[in-house]
């Protein structure tokens, strides 16, 4: 594990095109359909992040930001943009089917559980304990916010990213196929997991984890 990383929560101002920049790396081919071209998808998450609702890994001199992940909690999510925002940065005709395709994509959550809103690493850190470093902090965000458990959605073209889940205890509950968006996003199935917490926000790691900060 790349203990040399410091993990903090909320995106530091100014690190918003880094984060952006990561964002589109892993999920751009997912957010392409609703945000291309890339250059214009960057420059829209970037502008419109909610900065406290996101983990971050920041490399060891503090300056750049080699991990995030986002959640939803509380009505709001990491990638922000409402339907003025869209139909602002894409026009009326161009914007109103891009506001369908970010509808698939939303994620309510349900009482008492936070929804992880995606986690990215960039290349030169993955496979050094940057992405378990972020979901610990990430269970430790939840409990203290009351929650029993965490949820996310990973896609079948992600096996990396399920056995990262798998180890840090998450369990799928369901899958969905979804044909009808293999040629718009590049998957065919999204499977449901869910983390549960410790009753307590004291007990186990995602308690001892909120200490290091």
């Amino acid at each position: 594990m790349d203990t040399a990383v410091v993990v903090r929560r909320g995106v530091p101002h100014g690190t918003e095109d880094q984060v952006a920049a990561l964002y589109w790396e892993a999920f751009g081919r997912k957010l392409g359909a609703a945000l291309n071209p890339p250059e214009r998808g960057r420059a829209f998450i970037a502008r419109h992040l909610h900065h406290d609702r996101a983990v971050v890994a920041l490399a060891p001199d503090g300056d750049g930001v080699v991990g995030v992940a986002g959640y939803r909690l509380g009505g709001r999510g990491l990638t922000g943009g409402g339907v003025r925002d869209v139909l602002s940065a894409y026009g009326l005709f161009r914007g109103l089917p891009r506001l369908a395709v970010l509808a698939l994509l939303e994620r309510a959550p349900e009482p008492r559980e936070l929804v992880m809103d995606g986690i990215a690493v960039e290349p030169a850190g993955r496979g050094k304990g940057v992405g378990s470093l972020l979901l610990t902090e990430i269970a430790a965000v939840a409990a203290e916010h009351g929650c029993s458990r965490v949820r996310l959605d990973v896609i079948d073209v992600n096996p990396r990213a399920r056995a990262l889940y798998e180890r840090h205890g998450f369990d799928a509950v369901r899958t969905e196929q979804t044909p009808y968006l293999k040629g718009l996003m590049g998957f065919g199935a999204v499977t449901t997991m869910h983390r549960t917490l410790p009753a307590h926000p004291g007990d186990g790691a995602a308690g001892s984890l909120g200490k290091q900060r």
